[in-house]
């Protein structure tokens, strides 16, 4: 496939999860990846098996994002994490560090990459949102309020980028099967007071229909789709890969 022959796509998360599996599928239609993550052994691992440029870099330090290089045609913005903890406990320099890394490093990396998008004519903006970005689950304040934030965000860039050729749009999937997924089950757990199979069974896949975790893969599938021609009037956005979570 070369559908996206000649774009240059930066993706953010990408050395594992969702983001691996998007820089893997975008690399097969065709597009030159910039790979960026904070994990530098990882993204070196996955640099010797995918033709990609690898950029380490912690989406944290907004100078450090500042200085990227967004000549690029493509920002998938995916990167994230997660604290669960409840609203009273959760500690205020946590819920910084969630909203720079998921709400103002993505704004600081489109900022950047729009000049490029606008002169070009052409543009693609794909954001990791999630269930969560329109629904909420107890303790786990910051992660929402980011993915409802850059919700917004990615609503306001697709109103200004139509003229430009420029669409952005969100991809919002229920629970992945991901690290970051992986890493909360015993937080939520405790805090619920659930074993750690209720809480993949009751709190995880509970709302959903299809029962069974999403794989990175199929989110990967709808990211390509949405950064291809045919995907030109879908702008603005919430694509929701849930198994029917909020389907009720």
């Amino acid at each position: 496939m070369s559908e996206l022959a000649g774009r240059r796509a930066f993706v953010t998360g990408a050395a594992s999860g969702i983001g691996r599996a998007c820089a893997v599928r975008l690399a097969a239609a065709g597009a030159a990846v910039v790979a960026a993550d904070r994990d530098a052994a990882a993204l070196k691992d996955l640099a010797a098996e995918l033709d990609v440029e690898p950029v380490v870099v912690d989406l944290a330090d907004l100078d450090a994002v500042d200085r990227l290089d967004l000549a690029v045609d493509i920002v998938v913005n995916n990167a994230g994490l997660q604290h669960v903890a409840p609203v009273q406990d959760f500690p205020p320099e946590r819920f910084s560090h969630i909203l720079r890394v998921m709400l103002e490093a993505p704004f600081r990396l489109v900022r950047k990459a729009l000049p490029h998008m606008y002169a070009r004519g052409w543009g693609r903006i794909v954001t990791i949102s999630s269930v969560h970005g329109s629904v909420a689950s107890p303790y786990k304040s910051a992660y929402v309020a980011a993915k409802h934030g850059v919700e917004g965000l990615s609503k306001v860039i697709a109103l200004e980028g139509a003229e430009h050729g420029v669409t952005s749009n969100c991809v919002s999937p229920a629970y992945v099967r991901t690290p970051l997924v992986t890493d909360q089950v015993a937080a939520q757990a405790k805090h619920l007071g659930l074993g750690v199979d209720e809480v993949v069974d009751e709190v995880m896949l509970g709302p959903a229909a299809v029962k069974r975790l999403i794989e990175p893969e199929e989110v990967a599938e709808l990211v390509v789709y949405l950064c291809g021609d045919g995907a030109s009037a879908i702008t603005g956005a919430s694509m929701k890969i849930d198994g029917g979570w909020t389907a009720r």
